[in-house]
């Protein structure tokens, strides 16, 4: 998977439910995905928050990207509190998102694989996570060839992918090579945002700040479906 910065709660479904979870850290960024963005509940609605980034070549892979030099951590952990002051699991979540934002790394991937590894010891998700770039495979396939490749270096007998894969890898083709391929598709739950109408799938500090960690816990283990 891409790395993404405080991504929903599909995202720890997927690397709880796996025992070797690999990240791209060699990989191109892409504009308006959510490598360094996501959404946040503010005022009734969904608001996005970013990281910002410096100026450089489209044709970068994430571990080549930096972050902007005038980031301002404060400004984005002040939206955070700004935000989430009056949620009830607030004081237990901020310290986890202050250590997140005020982590002393230019590099993006670097810092995503900090926030990444950070929010999964807090939510006590113990798989193992490993970068792309340090496994034994031709780095220049695609698609579909490369994640055959990545699973066949590391002995993998099956594969788990987000619902949307369905329509980028086939069952059939994973098979003949051995490896049986699974979707993993989140259940929708709804829980209290300060009363207003339930915004969906935002960010993993959302379901954080609204709810408790023990609940948290058994969600990312039970929530979640392998088709």
């Amino acid at each position: 998977m891409q790395p993404y910065f405080l991504p929903y709660i599909g995202y720890f479904h997927l690397i709880a439910a796996v025992d070797l979870f690999i990240v791209y850290d060699n990989i191109k960024y892409t504009k308006k995905g959510w490598i360094n963005r996501n959404r946040m509940f503010q005022n009734g609605k969904d608001v996005m928050f970013s990281l910002p980034l410096k100026n450089d070549s489209d044709y970068l892979d994430v571990c080549e990207r930096e972050l902007a030099a005038d980031f301002n951590r404060n400004k984005l952990l002040n939206q955070f509190k700004g935000t989430y002051r009056r949620a009830p699991y607030f004081s237990q979540t901020i310290p986890l998102v202050e250590q997140i934002v005020r982590y002393k790394e230019g590099n993006l991937f670097c810092f995503l694989h900090h926030s990444i590894a950070k929010t999964c010891e807090y939510l006590g998700i113990t798989t193992e996570i490993r970068n792309s770039s340090t496994i034994a495979i031709d780095h220049g396939l695609k698609n579909q060839t490369k994640v055959l490749a990545l699973c066949e270096a590391v002995g993998a007998s099956a594969y788990v992918n987000t619902i949307g894969g369905m329509e980028l890898y086939s069952k059939e083709v994973f098979l003949e090579k051995g490896v049986k391929l699974n979707f993993i598709r989140s259940k929708p739950f709804e829980y209290a945002q300060f009363g207003e109408a339930f915004v969906p799938w935002l960010s993993i500090i959302d379901v954080m700040m609204f709810n408790s960690l023990d609940f948290i816990r058994t969600c990312i283990s039970t929530n979640y479906e392998l088709i």
